[in-house]
């Protein structure tokens, strides 16, 4: 679709799916992410001659071709890869639905059911975009996602501050033809310098758009460097 080669000599990283939260042998906590976004990332920016590398949660897509990736599980298992590859990246775009809680303990075998209730305790997962903000390295380019179900524009602005990255794409479960599971998106680029809304289209040409303008940004600088 995108013939052009604007990325060529960039190395970029996309986190892409959800992650799965072992409560025992059996079952998990996860979520409704696909990974559709995350691999139309991928691909979009490997088709304009980037270097992309793809760290995947569990999803039902094939690796993309000229593309390396990286099959995880859990949010430890994310935060791993991501921090063992970020660091001669040049953009870092997390679009992973990660699980922010997990099971504090893990049974080693299956838990049986009982007529009473189960209680399952959780403790929070390591904030992979935070990490990032807080870790990053000159002339890199952070982008988060952000899912949500209320006051979508506000809620995401402050992620773009408390994470200190350079965009946020955000979308509404509520929207029509955005969200988990479809080959749309309805998403609104936030940055420091405003909010640009993109029309109902697909996660491919969506993925575009996002490239478009996380590179048309000057980074932030790394943490403790004056601008």
């Amino acid at each position: 679709m995108n013939a052009t080669q604007d990325l060529v000599g960039k190395k970029i990283l996309v986190t892409a799916g959800p992650t799965q939260e072992a409560i025992d042998p059996v079952r998990f906590i996860s979520n409704h992410s696909t990974g559709k976004m995350g691999y139309a990332l991928a691909e979009a920016a490997r088709d304009r001659g980037a270097n992309v590398i793809l760290i995947s949660g569990p999803v039902q897509i094939s690796a993309p071709d000229g593309v390396r990736t990286i099959r995880v599980t859990s949010a430890q298992d994310m935060f791993e890869a991501v921090s063992a590859e970020y660091a001669d990246c040049d953009a870092v775009i997390k679009a992973a639905a990660v699980a922010d809680y997990r099971p504090t303990q893990v049974a080693t075998d299956k838990v049986k059911k009982s007529d009473g209730s189960l209680t399952i305790h959780l403790e929070r997962t390591v904030d992979i975009l935070s990490w990032l903000g807080a870790h990053r390295v000159a002339g890199q380019r952070l982008c988060g996602f952000s899912m949500e179900t209320r006051d979508l524009i506000e809620n995401s602005s402050a992620k773009l501050n408390k994470k200190q990255v350079d965009m946020i794409c955000a979308n509404s479960l509520k929207q029509e033809g955005a969200g988990f599971g479809s080959n749309t998106n309805v998403i609104s680029l936030i940055t420091r310098q405003g909010v640009r809304q993109l029309e109902l289209m697909s996660k491919h040409s969506a993925a575009h758009e996002i490239l478009t303008a996380l590179f048309d940004l000057s980074p932030l600088d790394p943490p403790g460097q004056d601008g």
